[in-house]
């Protein structure tokens, strides 16, 4: 399952590291430690608190693209069949769900808690990972 640390938690959030630190000590977001000790954030817990508490995240994709209309979030539902995956994004206030084949999804390894960025280019919507962890 990913965890995501504070300042990753935070960057995705779109608060500070200090606002992460009292969400978790006021016991609104669950924090477990790392073999390190530090403070790790389960990638469902934070999925389920951005999309009650929606802020707009930076894009940590290092690409260039002609789509313009990119939001990155946590994936918070992954619905899949033999053939097709509807998979759902909260991305900051926006809710974005697409479309796209099962196999896709699982190449991706989408599951909720996962960090993706939904490229939105006319009526299509191509969801993607980053290849390097945000940090």
């Amino acid at each position: 399952m990913p965890q995501f640390r504070i300042s990753e938690a935070a960057r995705l959030l779109g608060v500070s590291d200090d606002s992460v630190r009292r969400y978790i000590d006021q016991g609104r977001l669950p924090a477990d430690r790392d073999a390190s000790h530090r403070a790790v954030i389960d990638g469902v817990a934070l999925a389920e608190f951005a999309r009650e508490n929606a802020h707009a995240s930076p894009d940590p994709s290092a690409v260039s693209r002609s789509a313009r209309n990119r939001f990155v979030g946590l994936v918070t539902s992954v619905v899949k069949d033999q053939v097709m995956a509807q998979v759902e994004i909260q991305c900051g206030p926006h809710r974005v769900v697409s479309l796209m084949s099962a196999e896709a999804a699982s190449e991706l390894q989408l599951e909720p808690g996962v960090l993706a960025v939904a490229i939105i280019k006319s009526t299509n919507v191509v969801v993607e990972t980053p290849v390097a962890p945000l940090r």
